[in-house]
């Protein structure tokens, strides 16, 4: 019998539940459900993304020339480069090229960059839905890159009069559209992220194979107790931190992914969650104290990756005292501790999920992805809160510009 590729279980008990909302999201999800399906079937909708019919902005023959390129460089901030790094992570064992991601304003980065690689010999992504992203832009000349029809550039971004659809005109550059509908944080799924992973070399067609699978009736169980349950708690504005226990590498940018669609989509009308991503064990002795025993108002969401590592560690030549470590691997001791870590959770009433992740494959990340945004979108519909916009954010950016012109 084949294993799921996602075990997922649930412990926000109900004692610390509102019962009346409780009904109330209830009943409001299946209308939710209904809308969201037929969000996936309209092309002009954001959540088309995740329908099978998805028409992609970019033809697989026209990205051949780009397939020898060894070394990949990605430019762009935020949900521009998060889910493109996110696939380079998980399933890194399967990517032989190596990639770059500059994805902040990192000085020391660029120069090193310049100093061991070749420039002609790397194949540079360039992405932002505006086409105007200022960290982007300044990448971008940093690395002093532009050249007359350069055939080692990539350039993504919508075709508006944006600088980046300008500076692709001028200079003859290979350019994708980005969809005007599809949000940066919604936008791994479409070229923004399937357009890199095709060229890192993963199979983009197992990536979205199961995009839907949590809107079907077996799998949607815990799609709808999750999100009226953590509906419940935002709306109680007791629960304010949401920490990702992270006891996988392979996850962690994917996590920086799911903070970013979290903090954005939610965090609006005095409401959301602050998502906090913490490595596990390590932080086992840094943190944890005050997770168990301080203030009370934080949600664990525990995620773990089964890796089948059969190396066992030999602890009888060295002393008596390590017998309990005796032909344990690695993973055994991080799974020892985070079941752990499990029963004092239960034990101290604290409330969290737990998402075990059973194969490093693409249709396991596909079926990651389309669940946070799913679950996202659907908390915030049910608390009335528009998950799809984000206006403090682009009050900095005009802020941002005024101060350098």
């Amino acid at each position: 019998m084949n294993k799921k590729n996602i075990l997922i279980k649930n412990n926000i008990q109900s004692y610390n539940l509102n019962n009346k909302l409780l009904k109330k999201f209830s009943k409001n999800f299946q209308k939710i459900i209904i809308d969201i399906n037929n969000d996936i079937k309209n092309t002009k909708k954001t959540l088309n993304v995740l329908d099978e019919k998805f028409k992609m902005n970019f033809k697989l023959k026209n990205l051949s020339k780009f397939k020898n390129f060894k070394t990949i460089a990605v430019i762009g901030m935020g949900g521009s480069i998060l889910g493109s790094a996110a696939i380079n992570s998980f399933l890194k064992t399967k990517i032989k090229k190596k990639l770059y991601f500059f994805d902040d304003i990192n000085v020391e980065k660029i120069i090193n960059f310049k100093k061991n690689k070749n420039a002609d010999k790397t194949l540079f992504i360039i992405i932002s839905k505006s086409g105007n992203t200022v960290e982007t832009l300044s990448n971008l000349l940093s690395l002093n890159i532009i050249k007359k029809k350069s055939k080692n550039i990539i350039i993504i971004s919508e075709k508006k009069n944006n600088i980046l659809f300008t500076i692709s005109k001028k200079f003859d550059l290979f350019f994708i559209e980005h969809k005007d509908h599809i949000g940066g944080r919604y936008s791994v799924l479409s070229a923004v992220g399937v357009l890199p992973a095709y060229l890192m070399g993963v199979n983009i067609f197992k990536l979205r194979k199961n995009l839907k699978k949590y809107l079907k009736n077996k799998e949607k169980f815990f799609l709808k107790d999750s999100t009226i349950k953590l509906s419940n708690l935002l709306t109680k504005n007791k629960y304010q931190s949401l920490i990702f226990l992270n006891y996988a590498p392979e996850l962690e940018k994917f996590l920086y992914w799911c903070q970013q669609l979290i903090a954005e989509s939610l965090g609006k009308k005095g409401k959301g969650f602050l998502p906090v991503i913490s490595n596990a064990p390590k932080d086992h002795h840094s943190l944890l104290q005050l997770y168990l025993e301080g203030p009370r108002n934080k949600l664990f969401t525990i995620f773990s990756l089964d890796k089948n590592v059969k190396k066992k560690i030999d602890s009888k030549k060295v002393s008596s005292r390590l017998s309990f470590l005796h032909k344990k691997s690695q993973d055994e001791i991080k799974i020892a501790q985070k079941n752990a870590l499990i029963k004092t959770l239960l034990k101290n009433k604290i409330p969290f999920r737990e998402f075990k992740i059973n194969s490093s494959t693409e249709e396991t990340l596909g079926e990651l992805f389309s669940y946070f945004i799913l679950e996202t979108v659907i908390i915030g519909k049910l608390l009335k809160i528009n998950p799809f916009d984000q206006p403090a954010v682009e009050q900095v950016k005009i802020f941002t510009k005024k101060l350098l012109s």
